[in-house]
């Protein structure tokens, strides 16, 4: 045992020292241009390879009442003509060039991304200022791009009861928040959306003060500063934008909430539960720290307290997990989830899962665990930096969720510094029965279907 944790303490201060090391030589340059719009400049020189994204402060949480659904659907449309450019172009000549590109809608912003040779970034700039302003869309691309959306919508969400509880749950979470109505939209909604919605969404928050640019990879930062001021700073802003993000907030929930889904397509039935929880907050990031660490420790793989506890000491359960997401602009969800054998109902499994959890809240943090889970978090942070399209993401999803680039910097430093008892005054927060809901997701027997599998209830984005 001594020689075992002699050789973890070791791998932590080899990690420690080679984080500091990245965390010095990282190479972040930001500005804002005339116009308003954020620029930042991440550096790494290994390949001559560029990612260029565009990030709208702009998701589904974002949208009026009635139209759900518009964020995503604008994602799809931005892909149609411009003033200049012919429907399916830019994608078209990022492939012709070598390079890959995509986009992705959250509750939180719209991002859109090519990844290509460095020497192509004055050609990416070009076009994706171009659509920033000048998109030209028809009825004909609403009509198109509507059934592409609905289509979607069957697939992905419809055809899948995991998908559908999930989206259930995320309704009971939030009554008053839009963070309860789902990214892709309502089916009743998505039908209505017209040429009328989509332009007005897009006049309204696709401006360059309304987004960030973030290019990451072999660049030099002067030049992109003259090549974003050629192309994006003529670009005029929205001023009606230049005011706080407003959306409805949520009332103190004061009583559990309880979701039951039955469908007969489901091959597996599990318990669900999701608590509300604060979410990083630019300068005080320390609470959702310790809640990542606690996701970690409480259930993030076969050495997490619930599988060792619910799969392996109790045999109650196939499977137990919990899960965070701690980067929202608003309040987000503290997540745990139990899937039971066969001859076990839903309502021992739910027993079995509030059982351990009490007894995770009665023993505390097992330092050994803890010191074991802060090695695993800097092994990711390092090996994250060899990608320069997720440093891109990392900055890109932190910026447009409110936060600032001394809060991403100052994230590594905080997770390790978190505390045990960081850590349960958290889990005693949070790990309220009151301010969660509890779903239980089970086969339909009197319907017909063929079993589908288990949806991911983490899933958080719609990618074109």
């Amino acid at each position: 045992m001594l020689k075992r944790l002699a050789a973890g303490v070791f791998t932590l201060a080899c990690l420690a020292t080679q984080t500091a090391a990245l965390d010095a030589a990282d190479q972040v340059t930001d500005f804002t241009l005339d116009n308003g719009m954020q620029v930042v400049v991440i550096e790494d020189h290994r390949a001559p390879v560029v990612v260029h994204m565009v990030w709208y402060r702009a998701g589904a949480a974002d949208e009026e009442p009635g139209v759900s659904g518009i964020a995503h659907f604008l994602e799809h449309l931005m892909f149609k003509a411009t003033d200049s450019m012919e429907s399916g172009e830019l994608s078209a000549t990022v492939a012709a060039n070598g390079g890959t590109d995509n986009a992705f809608t959250s509750q939180d912003y719209t991002a859109y991304f090519q990844r290509v040779a460095a020497d192509r970034l004055p050609l990416m700039m070009q076009m994706e200022s171009d659509r920033m302003r000048n998109l030209a869309l028809t009825e004909d691309d609403i009509a198109t791009e509507r059934d592409v959306i609905l289509e979607e919508r069957s697939m992905r969400t419809d055809s899948d009861p995991g998908a559908l509880f999930n989206e259930q749950m995320k309704a009971a979470q939030y009554l008053n928040h839009p963070y309860g109505v789902p990214v892709i939209g309502w089916r009743h909604e998505m039908e209505q959306l017209g040429l009328a919605e989509a332009n007005a969404w897009y006049e309204t928050y696709y401006a360059p003060n309304n987004a960030t640019l973030i290019v990451a990879g072999d660049v030099d930062p002067e030049e992109v500063r003259a090549l974003a001021d050629d192309y994006y700073g003529v670009l005029a802003p929205n001023p009606a934008l230049d005011a706080e993000r407003q959306r409805p907030q949520e009332p103190p929930q004061i009583a559990e909430r309880r979701v039951v889904f039955k469908d007969a397509r489901v091959a597996q039935p599990y318990v669900s539960r999701s608590y509300l929880a604060p979410e990083r907050d630019p300068g005080a990031q320390e609470k959702a720290a310790a809640l990542v660490i606690l996701a970690k420790l409480l259930g993030g793989g076969s050495t997490s307290f619930l599988y060792e506890d619910l799969v392996l000491d109790q045999q109650a359960a196939v499977y137990a997990a919990a899960y965070y997401s701690a980067t929202s602009y608003d309040d987000t969800t503290f997540g745990v989830y139990i899937v039971p054998p066969p001859d076990v109902d839903l309502e021992t499994a739910e027993a079995d899962l509030d059982a351990a959890i009490a007894r995770f809240l009665e023993a505390g943090v097992d330092e050994e665990a803890l010191d074991r889970i802060k090695m695993q978090v800097r092994a990711e942070q390092i090996y994250e930096r060899d990608d320069v399209a997720g440093m891109a993401r990392v900055y890109g999803s932190a910026l447009s969720s409110g936060l600032t680039i001394e809060d991403v910097q100052a994230w590594p430093a905080i997770l390790q510094a978190v505390t045990p008892e960081q850590i349960m005054e958290a889990a005693h927060e949070v790990l309220n029965r009151d301010h969660a809901v509890t779903g239980l997701l089970m086969p339909d027997p009197e319907g017909s279907a063929e079993p589908v599998a288990l949806s991911n209830p983490e899933a958080g984005e719609v990618t074109q």
